[in-house]
């Protein structure tokens, strides 16, 4: 039997009052009676849009009593220095439909309205709706269209797209916040997106940094889209993350990137570079027919199993040797052309292996963002492609945070939402791998402890 959520029912029952006293007033009789006699709710003629109307312009006419110092209709109107002078309309766009107003003037023109302020031509749930719909993957023509036959409101292209842009600042501002001092282990991932790039529309490696922090909760340090090849792009990368106050890494775990070995090791010295053992296996299984896979698949395991770089060395060579080895050579080499990047991960005791081990952490909010970006035809640059990843994210993580407290107060057997995707995320036994980061560690881990 499920259990009611406490907070839920709490709102559920001020709705009920509310409902209950405008029904018992009689002060929705004479709406139940157009909605009976088939009147619209939403769009041109939609009794929302009418009730919207009537809520602001009478809010907006005690704004300006409130100003001029008197009520409608007040006898003594003329004794005071500034008086009403009539209304001018303005047509507002909200979640239900464009909206038109009687905006109250003042004879001074000094009246300033608070409620829908000069020069607005939406409310603000309006521009929450166009951003979240942004996040879901949706383009910028789709909400437009979107929004015109579901609400009945026609906004431009341009105007939806300056919307977007407004969070252009907070992209910015999140992309260049403070970081910790130490981050134990950093992911590295990258998730193709299609950007035009002058008159051609290329493909692009977005890549994204999660780092584990001392506590062992993982943040998304940043995003950015590659543009230019090797080892110059990744040590823009590097020194970036070194400006935002990141002064060590212990452990970079990646898929062999050109030139990011070296940029990691001018930047932080100590740091360890260790390639992703995941994408290492499905490179060397890249050619291995249907058949032969989960044989080949158990002959590496010894491998990546090894307890020592010398156990490791030994079973690639008895691999090498055998028939299967003899059959699918090019699962040799990528074990051996990733060799040097491989072997530090045969160092660490097992619970730090589990953590170190792969990208999966990262790979799994790419499997999300692909969803989002699958629809778009490409980004117009760069900084669209960054902007709609970060807000993509912070739109995931809302959701399952939604889908939480919905099932707060049930019995964990109960609960179905998912936990977070990687932003605020706990690592899995983080607590016996940072004891083993410390004994390999002792005086890079002591100081942050």
């Amino acid at each position: 039997m499920t259990r009611p959520n406490p907070d839920r029912e709490e709102r559920r029952r001020k709705q009920k009052e509310l409902a209950d006293r405008l029904k018992s007033s009689g002060a929705l009789d004479e709406i139940f009676a157009k909605i009976d006699a088939g009147e619209p709710l939403t769009g041109e003629q939609g009794l929302l849009g009418g009730m919207l109307k009537a809520a602001l312009e009478r809010g907006l006419d005690a704004e300006l009593t409130e100003h001029v110092g008197y009520e409608r209709g007040d006898p003594e109107a003329s004794l005071h220095e500034n008086s009403r002078n009539g209304t001018t309309p303005k047509t507002v766009a909200t979640e239900i439909g464009d909206v038109d107003l009687a905006v109250p003037r003042d004879r001074n023109g000094t009246f300033t309205p608070m409620l829908v302020p000069k020069g607005q031509r939406r409310l603000d749930g309006l521009d929450g709706m166009i951003i979240s719909l942004y996040a879901g993957g949706m383009t910028l023509r789709d909400i437009q269209h979107h929004l015109e036959s579901t609400i009945g409101t026609e906004l431009s292209h341009e105007t939806i797209s300056k919307i977007v842009d407004q969070v252009g600042e907070e992209v910015l501002a999140w992309q260049s916040r403070p970081l910790e001092a130490l981050y134990p282990v950093i992911y590295l991932d990258a998730i193709v997106v299609k950007i035009r790039d002058g008159g051609h529309v290329r493909n692009k490696a977005a890549h994204i940094a999660v780092g584990v922090d001392m506590d062992g909760i993982k943040h998304v340090l940043g995003i950015w889209v590659q543009a230019s090849e090797g080892a110059k792009f990744w040590a823009a990368v590097c020194a970036e993350l070194a400006n935002r106050g990141v002064r060590d890494v212990l452990i970079v775990c990646c898929d062999g990137l050109t030139g990011f070995p070296e940029a990691v090791e001018a930047t932080w010295p100590e740091a360890t570079v260790q390639t992703c053992v995941v994408h290492l296996i499905r490179a060397a299984m890249r050619f291995v027919s249907y058949g032969d896979r989960k044989a080949v698949a158990a002959a590496l395991k010894p491998i990546y199993q090894a307890a020592t770089a010398d156990a490791a060395l030994t079973a690639l060579e008895a691999f090498e040797a055998s028939e299967l080895g003899r059959r699918y050579p090019s699962a040799v080499k990528s074990f051996r052309d990733a060799w040097e990047r491989f072997t530090p991960f045969l160092a660490f005791p097992p619970a730090l292996r589990r953590v170190i081990y792969t990208t999966n952490a990262i790979e799994s909010l790419n499997f999300q963002l692909r969803k989002v970006t699958k629809n778009r035809g490409h980004f117009p640059n760069d900084q669209a492609a960054v902007k709609l990843l970060w807000l993509a994210i912070c739109d995931i993580e809302d959701k399952r945070a939604r889908d939480r407290e919905k099932e707060r107060g049930l019995r964990a057997e109960q609960r179905k939402a998912s936990g977070r995707l990687v932003e605020g995320q706990v690592t899995t036994n983080w607590k016996q791998a940072l004891e083993q980061l410390s004994l390999v560690y002792p005086d890079r881990i002591k100081p942050h402890l």
